[in-house]
């Protein structure tokens, strides 16, 4: 419902009458019900704080947390204003929020001769005052929300403004002195003082039905959190910004992935297209610290340069420290070792000149099917990944570091992956505000700067902010406005910055054709788009885009202010150009003895016995020497690595142990060695004898199942039918399973009786699974239900 459809709009407000009614309006924190009481006190009349009149559940939510909706407030403002109606001799003062104008408008259409008197205070102020409260039902949290609700008074509207910044007593004098003409006269006009000029609202496609109240979130607000800049930072953002042409401005958009490192590359897309940030193709750690040092040479503004530290600064460069993942940060009671993992990556990714992470990841892993969060995820409840996600974002911030968490609405629900399919999160709008908007509630509540927006549709969610809307007409959050303004924007709170996730995805491009998706994402609400397909195109169709008002300039322009005031938070604007990246000597903490120790100790923590039902472990060198030694993976991948490489590591340890390791090797793996007259039944029969047992003490079974951003989902997939690596051994001698990467992999081998769930496929997890095999420590890790696959037969 519009403010314009709210029943009982007044062009004019009226202040007159035999009685006085005053609404003391304001966000938490403003101190309502103290100066209100103060006024009514000081005007003889009664005080009403609108809060008591909330139904229980109102208050509940508020409690928990959750915003309410329109839908929860305009039965409590139809009470509202039938108390102000059914005020008794004289009038009444009544405390009520009323930030929007179609609120004050639902009050008005019961008592149209309400005035307003507006509690006007700086966010540091208001801040400080919920933080000293105690006993109330609004959390500090909800004050970001709430300043991005609040539409001041109008000037058609009856009512005054005073600043709260004074002593309470000045405060209550000030209002006295603007209300004494009602006083005084019963007729008389009452001043009104619009605060602040409207924001004009800019859908980036027609509602569905309605207003459109996201769209006026999309306003940037400099020196509120997370930006928080102090004058000399705006300064410098609005001046960057005015000097800009409009080829720069559409390309601060832009994020590009770097895929070559010569200077011609770096000239062509910062020369040509004045790219926003840029994340590189990892390499040695000495080659892209040199490309980030030219490339910040070269830009004008200075640049983000982001990377992936998913695990610590595995992945941001070839030597960089594989510490954990955020699952195993999540498998110990000890919350800390999220924080160290954010620590190293900040070390290390900050010493090759980096400045933004794109982690921690906060989805929740709820469908143990889902293997896209599998192990990026750091658990499968709300609790655990608020806990180590705040974790993670203190260590890293530790470093000149700036976080995006992602993927908002939410992965864990759906089982495909976003890079080669539309996946969608199906929860009911109250069921996600329990769970996944808790968790942006709370890291945007604890400072998060920017949110990378997944290729997920959300349907029930777009339904509840655009009710009528078809299935055809569901988008992935990149591309729906009701999500990220509406929603992210508006309830949430969020200030900070918005980028895509990545373009070339085709959770995003079977949405619509590339020249149209390239500038919605910006319409829509995004301020940043993650990677060019082809450069010259992209910067055609986003400038295109602007050219034909799909994005207009007012949406433009606050894109490209945050972009800038992320820039300035991380004090890029102050820093000389040739300090925006560390000399090569930093580049010895990547790698570095002190980080591999790190990782160990958290292996050491987090290799976790998922079952040992045969009370097979523990198993020595003394008591079964001669192990069979499997290995199984999802084969060769992207990064075209040797999928089996890590087999070499498990025998070396194996060995060192003092077992003798006796390695299967597949058909295909014989005949690429050059034995001849091989084949998979031939194989099998000579594995699968009946004398396995004279010849083996034990087997070990090592997967190393990835697979990542190539499938939908991701199996064992065996070498063959009816595999001899399969575990039909598991009933003639003792046979581990140890999983180096997958969680989810008894549902493939429910015959092993014990299993193993290391995390990841380093030396230093190896090296710790090998040892409490062995009894030489004990398994100290933790595991979630998703382990067992929601199937019976895992569990024997």
């Amino acid at each position: 419902m519009t403010a314009s459809e709210q029943p009982g709009r007044q062009e004019s407000a009226r202040a007159g009458g035999d009685k006085l009614r005053i609404v003391v309006m304001g966000v938490s924190g403003c101190g309502k019900t103290t100066i209100g009481e103060l006024v009514a006190r000081g005007l003889g009349l009664p005080f009403l704080d609108g809060d008591s009149l909330h139904p229980v559940e109102n208050v509940a939510k508020m409690a928990a947390g959750t915003p309410l909706t329109d839908e929860d407030r305009w039965p409590w403002l139809a009470i509202v204003g039938s108390e102000l109606a059914a005020a008794g001799d004289g009038g009444l003062v009544l405390a009520c929020s009323a930030l929007r104008r179609s609120y004050r408008d639902a009050i008005r259409a019961q008592a149209p001769d309400t005035v307003f008197l507006h509690l006007h205070g700086s966010k540091e102020v208001l801040g400080a005052r919920i933080e000293g409260r105690t006993g109330h039902f609004m959390p500090p949290s909800l004050l970001e929300s709430q300043l991005a609700t609040l539409e001041p008074l109008e000037a058609d509207e009856a009512g005054i403004v005073v600043d709260i910044a004074a002593p309470v007593e000045a405060v209550v004098a000030a209002a006295l002195t603007r209300l004494a003409g009602i006083t005084a006269g019963r007729g008389s006009s009452v001043e009104a003082q619009p605060a602040l000029p409207a924001q004009p609202v800019e859908p980036a496609r027609p509602a569905a039905s309605g207003d459109y109240p996201g769209a006026r979130q999309s306003d940037v607000d400099l020196q509120s959190a997370p930006f928080s800049l102090d004058d000399a930072a705006v300064a410098w953002v609005e001046s960057t910004l005015g000097s800009m042409t409009l080829e720069e401005k559409i390309g601060q958009l832009f994020i590009n992935h770097n895929n070559d490192y010569s200077p011609q590359y770096l000239d062509g897309i910062l020369g040509n297209y004045h790219v926003g940030g840029m994340r590189y193709r990892p390499g040695p750690s000495d080659a892209v610290q040199e490309h980030i040092r030219y490339a910040q040479a070269k830009s004008r503004v200075p640049l983000l340069i982001a990377s992936n530290p998913e695990m610590g600064g595995a992945g941001s460069s070839d030597d960089g420290t594989f510490v954990c993942t955020h699952l195993q940060a999540g498998s110990h009671p000890d919350k800390s070792i999220a924080r160290q993992m954010g620590q190293v990556a900040g070390v290390e990714t900050a010493a090759l000149g980096c400045n933004w992470a794109f982690a921690p990841i906060v989805d929740i892993h709820y469908n143990w099917r889902n293997t896209v969060i599998s192990t990026r995820s750091f658990g499968n409840t709300p609790e655990i990944v608020v806990e180590r996600a705040k974790e993670y974002f203190d260590g890293i911030s530790e470093s000149r570091t700036v976080c995006a968490i992602k993927h908002f609405p939410g992965d864990g629900i759906d089982e495909r992956d976003q890079h080669v399919v539309t996946s969608y999160n199906t929860l009911g709008y109250e069921e996600w505000n329990r769970t996944y908007g808790h968790v942006y509630r709370e890291l945007i509540g604890h400072g998060v700067q920017s949110i990378m927006i997944g290729h997920i549709g959300a349907p029930e969610l777009s339904r509840h902010f655009r009710p009528g809307m078809t299935d055809k007409d569901i988008l992935p959050a990149t591309l729906s406005p009701e999500l990220l303004l509406d929603l992210l924007r508006g309830e949430l709170g969020f200030n900070g910055l918005i980028l895509t996730d990545a373009s070339q995805m085709l959770g995003l491009t079977q949405a619509m054709k590339r020249k149209d998706l390239v500038p919605a994402t910006i319409a829509a609400g995004c301020d940043m788009f993650l990677f060019f397909r082809n450069p010259a195109e992209d910067f055609r169709y986003m400038m295109e885009g602007y050219k034909s008002g799909v994005i207009t300039e007012h949406r433009l322009h606050n894109a490209v202010r945050r972009i800038l005031a992320l820039k300035a938070t991380l004090g890029l604007h102050a820093v000389p150009r040739e300090e925006l990246v560390p000399p090569s000597e930093a580049l010895a903490v990547i790698g570095s003895e002190a980080h591999h120790a790190v990782a160990a100790g958290i292996a050491d923590k987090t290799v976790t016995l998922v079952k040992d039902t045969a009370n097979n472990l523990p198993i020595t060198p003394e008591t079964h020497h001669r192990i069979r030694l499997y290995g199984v993976s999802g084969g060769s991948h992207f990064t075209r690595a040797d999928p089996l490489a890590y087999l070499d590591i498990v025998k070396d340890e194996l060995e060192q142990a003092g077992f003798e390791v006796h390695l299967f090797r597949t058909a295909e793996q014989r005949e690429a060695a050059g034995e001849t007259g091989v084949n998979f039944m031939s194989v099998i029969s000579e594995e699968a004898t009946g004398d396995y047992a004279e010849k083996y003490d034990a087997a070990f079974v090592f997967a190393n199942v990835k697979g990542f951003a190539q499938e939908a989902a991701i199996r064992i997939k065996w070498s063959s039918p009816m595999a001899a690596e399969i575990p039909w051994y598991a009933t003639e001698v003792p046979t581990v399973f140890v999983s180096l990467n997958q969680p989810n992999h008894l549902i493939d081998v429910p015959m092993v009786r014990t299993a193993i769930h290391a995390h990841a496929g380093t030396r230093e997890a190896i090296r710790a699974a090998v040892d409490k095999i062995q009894g030489k420590s004990a398994f100290q890790g933790t595991f979630n239900e998703n382990v067992f696959c929601d199937s019976f037969d895992t569990r024997l």
